[in-house]
């Protein structure tokens, strides 16, 4: 009987600021209170020694807290209010911790002949090391949380804009081949041909409702990639009939890689656009994908004039000939994959062809366990 497995997520510790601060503040003091009362037990002192030190400790604790109420407040003030407030603060703390302890010492040594002065003056040294060092942490902890705030704070809004602009190149598809369909059904229309208009628009509603479900920043497998493909040339096949012949040659290795969606369409279309429009007999467009290492290496090619026979086709990734064909991809895939990616355009004496290779990137598999 298999069952779903939900592996533990280890939280991160500054996760719950409030739980986090506990944690800390007493196991902070409850460390101090072992290195005293160790260090008061291996002089050869009394256990009853350890009755200053167990004050000490909960006074130290005690006043801790108040002072982080009283730092909450000063980290919103100006930066010389802030720095001068928390001196003085811990100043009067340590004067307050080593007044108590000066008082509890000397109230269990009745015949001890440290004057009043001295006692406090050492209280006040310990103290003051102590406090000052749970400041200077305390401070440490939160400009560092401030700094991890900011940071994430600057990744999402990175994310939004990378989303924004991804959103941007992929809606610039849609108007481009909206505008070369309709206009074909124009044609249709114009010349009476009214049954093969209602088909070509029967499936430009499919083509569109099949790619408008995905979100435009989402990634598809390769697989339904090459579905709103097909979709996509059942509308150019009204267009061309016999004339465009496409051939898929997906590896079932890389079916499942994920890409941008709607990244190829726009090579196919330009394909039908300077092979297969221009010769009479039409074009061969093939779409291949398969493994090149740690990539997927998608080719998409034609069998048209290329830059052959004196035929003008822009290669240039910088052309603006593409219209917002090879430019959009370009930073489709500079998006997604940044440097990992890269994109070129060849021409043979058998026809023109684009290059892809992008990161091998499989759908995680669900995770069962008997």
């Amino acid at each position: 009987m298999a069952m779903s497995v939900h592996r533990i997520q280890p939280q991160p510790f500054f996760a719950d600021k409030n739980r986090a601060f506990w944690n800390l503040q007493s196991a902070g003091w409850a460390g101090a209170f072992l290195l005293r009362g160790s260090s008061t037990i291996a002089n050869g002192q009394p256990v009853s020694s350890l009755i200053p030190v167990v004050i000490s400790t909960v006074t130290g604790y005690s006043v801790t807290l108040l002072i982080a109420v009283v730092f909450r407040f000063l980290q919103r003030q100006r930066p010389i209010v802030t720095w001068g407030a928390s001196i003085v603060t811990v100043v009067v703390a340590a004067g307050l911790v080593a007044f108590i302890d000066a008082w509890v010492f000397s109230t269990q040594n009745r015949s001890s002949d440290t004057a009043g002065l001295q006692l406090f003056l050492g209280a006040f040294y310990l103290s003051i090391t102590l406090l000052g060092a749970w400041s200077a942490l305390y401070y440490a902890i939160n400009f560092y949380l401030t700094v991890e705030e900011q940071a994430d704070q600057l990744l999402r809004l990175e994310n939004q804009a990378s989303s924004a602009q991804l959103a941007m190149l992929r809606y610039q598809l849609n108007p481009h081949f909206l505008f070369n369909t309709l206009n074909s059904i124009s044609t249709l229309v114009l010349l009476k041909q009214t049954d093969r208009a209602n088909a070509m628009l029967s499936r430009l509603s499919s083509f569109l409702r099949y790619t408008l479900i995905n979100e435009p920043t989402a990634q598809v497998t390769i697989e339904q990639e090459v579905e709103t493909l097909k979709l996509y040339l059942e509308i150019e096949k009204m267009r061309f009939e016999d004339r465009l012949r496409p051939v898929f040659n997906i590896d079932p290795a890389v079916a499942q890689a994920r890409l941008p969606s709607l990244l190829l369409q726009p090579l196919v279309e330009n394909a039908i656009k300077y092979a297969v429009t221009p010769k009479e007999d039409g074009a061969e467009i093939s779409v291949t994908a398969q493994p090149a290492g740690e990539n997927v290496r998608i080719v998409v090619s034609d069998s048209g004039p290329g830059l052959n026979e004196g035929f003008t086709r822009p290669n240039s990734l910088a052309s603006e000939g593409t219209g917002v064909g090879l430019a959009n991809i370009r930073d489709r895939l500079i998006q997604a994959f940044g440097e990992r990616q890269s994109l070129e355009t060849r021409s043979t004496p058998s026809g023109f062809s684009v290059v892809i290779e992008m990161p091998l990137n499989l759908d995680e598999p669900s995770k069962v366990a008997a």
